[in-house]
C-alpha cells in the first residue's frame, strides 16, 4: 500500500483519513443498496437519509438555531461572491444599494470586484496598504450610515491573515468562511449569511456551503440564476437541480467524524496547538519569516518566507522528498505556505518542523 504523504495543501486539502476508508468500504455498495453513492439519484430514499443525517450534523456542531437555512450547493465561494448581492439586495430596478466590504486579502478583493456590478460597494476598510498583513483596526472602519450588509473574508487562504474575533454590526454580517469553517466555535447569530466552499475543511470541491437567515431570503435580482437563488433552494431542501451528491455524502462523513472527535471545539484545541507550533519554530528561527503581524495570524494557513528566497526550490524539492507536499506558497505572494485544516495532523507539523529545522541547519 502506498504510504500516506503529509499534505499540506491550501485546497482541495486533505481529508480525515478515517473518512476515506469509510468511504473506500461504501464506493461500491453503499448500505446494501447495491450501488455507490455517486451512482444513486438524488430523489432515493437512501440519498434523502444521507442529506438528512449530513445537514443535522451540520448544525449540531455549529448550534445551528431553526431560523437559519442550512444549502448545499455548487459553485464554489467564487459563484456566490455574486450571488450574495444577487440574492440579499432586491430586484435590481432602484439606485444600485449601498453594501460595505472589508478588504483583508485577495479574495475580499474578488468579492469586492463581483460585488460592484450589482450594488454600490464601500470598502470601509483595507489593509492592502502593509501587503495585507493584518486585520484593519474595527475602530478605524468608515461604515455606511445605509448599507444592505457587511462582508468580510473571516479567513483569507493565500495571505494567511484572520479575523480572531468578529465585529458587532447593526446590519447583516455576511461572511467568506471557505477556508475556517469548522475549525472553532461560532455565534451563529452574529451573521446574516455564511457561505464556504468545501474543499478545506468540509470535503472535497465542488460542494458549498450556505448558512442563511430566514429574513434574508426576499427580493431577488431578476438574472439570478435560479441554481443559486437561495429562496428557491431552501424550499426545495437544496434539491431545485441535482445537488453534488457525493460531496454531500462526503461532508455527512466528515461531519461524523468531526462529531466524534470533539466538535468544533476540539478541532480549536488542536488547529491552536498545531499552528503554536509552527509559528513558533518560524519565531525561533533566524532564517524564516511570518509575515503576518501575530495578532491576525491564521490558525489555518501559515505563510512564510526563506531569508534567501532563491534557496525555495530547493526548500521545496527537500521538502516533497520527505513527503511533504503543497508547500510552495501561492503564486502572487511567493514564498511558502502550510495550510493546517482540521484533518492536518500534529504529526505532520512534527515532521514539517523538523525538516525546516535540518534545512535552516544546511543552508542558513
Amino acid at each position: 500500500m502506498t504510504q500516506r504523504v503529509h499534505n499540506f495543501s491550501a485546497g482541495p486539502a486533505a481529508l480525515p483519513e478515517a473518512v476515506l476508508e469509510q468511504a473506500q468500504r461504501e464506493m461500491l455498495d453503499y448500505a446494501g443498496t447495491g450501488m455507490s453513492v455517486m451512482e444513486m439519484s438524488h430523489r432515493s430514499g437512501a440519498f434523502i437519509d444521507i442529506a438528512s443525517r449530513a445537514e443535522q450534523s451540520f448544525r449540531q456542531l455549529l448550534s445551528i438555531p431553526e431560523n437559519y437555512h442550512v444549502l448545499f450547493l455548487q459553485g464554489g465561494a467564487t459563484a456566490h461572491f455574486a450571488a450574495i448581492p444577487m440574492n440579499l439586495l432586491g430586484d435590481g430596478s432602484g439606485p444600485a444599494k449601498r453594501v460595505d466590504y472589508i478588504n483583508t486579502g485577495a479574495w475580499s478583493v474578488k468579492a469586492i470586484k463581483e460585488a460592484g456590478k450589482y450594488a454600490d460597494v464601500n470598502v470601509a476598510a483595507s489593509s492592502e496598504d502593509t501587503n495585507f498583513d493584518r486585520i484593519p483596526e474595527v475602530s478605524k472602519w468608515q461604515l455606511s450610515d445605509n448599507a444592505a450588509y457587511l462582508h468580510l473574508c473571516s479567513n483569507e487562504t493565500i495571505g494567511g491573515v484572520q479575523f480572531h474575533e468578529f465585529p458587532d454590526s447593526e446590519v447583516p454580517v455576511v461572511a467568506d468562511m471557505s477556508s475556517d469553517i469548522l475549525s472553532r466555535p461560532l455565534n451563529i447569530n452574529d451573521f446574516g449569511v455564511i457561505y464556504a466552499g468545501a474543499q478545506k475543511n468540509i470535503g472535497p470541491a465542488g460542494l458549498t456551503m450556505v448558512v442563511v437567515r430566514d429574513d434574508l431570503l426576499g427580493d431577488v435580482h431578476p438574472l439570478l440564476p435560479s441554481v443559486l437563488n437561495y429562496k428557491s433552494q431552501a424550499a426545495a431542501d437544496s434539491m431545485s437541480n441535482t445537488p453534488p451528491t457525493y460531496g454531500w455524502y462526503l461532508a455527512g462523513l466528515v461531519f461524523d467524524w468531526l462529531l466524534a472527535n470533539g466538535g468544533v471545539a476540539g478541532a480549536q484545541e488542536r488547529n491552536a496547538r498545531k499552528a503554536s507550533k509552527l509559528y513558533g519554530a518560524i519565531e525561533a528561527s533566524n532564517y524564516y519569516r511570518a509575515p503576518v503581524q501575530a495578532s491576525a495570524r491564521s490558525l489555518m494557513n501559515v505563510p512564510f518566507t526563506l531569508a534567501n528566497a532563491d534557496q525555495d526550490k530547493a526548500f521545496v524539492a527537500g521538502a516533497e522528498a520527505r513527503g511533504l507536499m503543497n508547500l510552495k506558497g501561492h503564486r502572487s505572494v511567493g514564498g511558502m505556505r502550510a495550510s493546517l485544516y482540521n484533518a492536518v495532523t500534529e504529526a505532520s507539523v512534527d515532521a514539517l518542523i523538523d525538516y525546516m529545522q535540518d534545512f535552516e541547519r544546511e543552508h542558513g
